[in-house]
């Protein structure tokens, strides 16, 4: 028959055989039912000579937070950790496990719970409310990321594209891509001058000696950005953004011509009514 141990090893998913399960109990804590386990972390032996002559001075018990598939009852592990001496080369220790990271309360299974949700398309509030974990965690959980993703401030691409689009909270964010594969260079908090500049003036300087042309919208100071950080780069238009500019330019003509006319003159309902017909193409008119 398996023991208490076991069980409780087997449910939660825990593996290593230092960490010894003896209870498991609810508690009521601020309006919801806690699901506590009891456990002790144990030191086999001294982590700087590997010696098993330990003397036990004590425990550290710190709750760690553990992944729950209900939010509404929170798992924690209430985990002693043993204090050693090492009678070989006295140095004192105190247990570590793979379940959680030295001086933290919260365990690495949450943590990578965390990161498969900030995956998704949802707020951190919502993650951190899933989890039952604050939102300053969530941040410092993608953050400690980050120096694994670090750019790479030697190269730039060849052809670059600037534009900007809507973010968290209905801001207008910055972003940079690679003109020939379309994958992203970098997106930044914000669209403006200073923080761009701060961003490229990351890079050595033969990075943007590299940049051979910038494509970019209408927006008044990208130009000035660009022609400060790329030396050697011609600036490119977007099509897009010329055409969008023509088409408003053309129909606000149309609107202030039809203004000449009464609004039941036949001028004035073929301006309105047949609008489509002065934006077509050139070639795919009809003729006759």
């Amino acid at each position: 028959m398996p023991s208490n141990n076991d069980c409780i090893k087997f449910h939660l998913n825990i593996e290593d055989p230092n960490i010894v399960f003896s209870d498991y109990f609810k508690k009521y804590i601020n309006g919801k039912y806690h699901n506590i386990y009891a456990a002790e972390l144990i030191q086999p032996h001294c982590p700087y000579c590997r010696s098993t002559n330990l003397k036990h001075n004590g425990h550290y018990t710190s709750n760690v937070r553990f992944i729950t598939a209900d939010a509404s009852h929170p798992v924690t592990i209430r985990l002693k950790k043993q204090r050693v001496l090492c009678n070989s080369c006295l140095k004192r220790s105190m247990a570590q496990s793979n379940l959680v990271n030295k001086y933290c309360h919260i365990s690495n299974a949450s943590k990578r719970k965390v990161l498969a949700a900030l995956t998704e398309d949802r707020s951190m509030t919502s993650i951190a409310r899933e989890h039952n974990l604050s939102v300053n965690t969530v941040q410092r959980v993608l953050e400690s990321c980050s120096p694994k993703f670090c750019d790479d401030f030697e190269r730039l691409p060849e052809h670059l594209a600037f534009d900007e689009f809507k973010g968290v909270g209905k801001k207008l964010h910055f972003i940079c891509l690679d003109g020939d594969s379309h994958q992203v260079v970098q997106i930044l908090r914000t669209r403006f001058k200073p923080e761009i500049l701060r961003y490229f003036y990351k890079f050595s300087p033969k990075a943007p000696a590299m940049v051979k042309t910038v494509t970019m919208d209408l927006n008044c100071y990208y130009p000035i950005v660009a022609r400060e950080l790329f030396p050697n780069a011609q600036i490119v238009i977007d099509r897009f953004h010329m055409v969008q500019m023509l088409t408003r330019s053309f129909n606000s003509l149309r609107v202030q011509t039809m203004k000449q006319f009464k609004k039941q003159s036949r001028e004035y309902k073929l301006l309105k009514s047949t609008w489509k017909l002065y934006l077509m193409k050139y070639d795919k008119l009809n003729k006759k």
